[in-house]
């Protein structure tokens, strides 16, 4: 059973990791030009995502995806309000999953990295 979830979570980073439009890998906030917003946004939400059931970051996903998908533009901190509570969450994986621990980390990073500017040309990019 352990072996499953494990197979499961697996799957479902390299999900996550695949379906990004824009990755830069890095340990966190350091030297980006949207630090401070990111990183209020993470001190305001992590206990909160910390403590969110499956179903709970399911719906944070999906819904972030449609978001990005529909015709209207997110703001800054709405955009990184998602990425960055789905991070928290890869830190709450590899935390349950020590084994699982790398993939995890690298899923955070990579959510953490994700840029607002890129989003906006990936969007302009639409309406052209």
């Amino acid at each position: 059973m352990k072996a499953i979830n494990s197979f499961s979570l697996l799957v479902f980073l390299i999900l996550i990791m695949s379906s990004c439009n824009s990755i830069y890998a890095q340990g966190g906030f350091d030297n980006q030009k949207d630090a401070l917003v990111k990183d209020s946004i993470y001190n305001k939400n992590k206990m909160k995502v910390l403590n969110f059931s499956m179903k709970d970051f399911d719906a944070i996903f999906f819904e972030f995806f449609d978001k990005k998908a529909s015709p209207t533009v997110l703001n800054k901190v709405e955009f990184y309000s998602y990425t960055i509570r789905i991070a928290i969450f890869s830190e709450r994986l590899a935390a349950l999953y020590p084994d699982q621990k790398a993939v995890a980390m690298e899923s955070r990073n990579k959510w953490f990295a994700e840029s607002y500017e890129d989003y906006l040309k990936i969007k302009n990019s639409q309406k052209n």
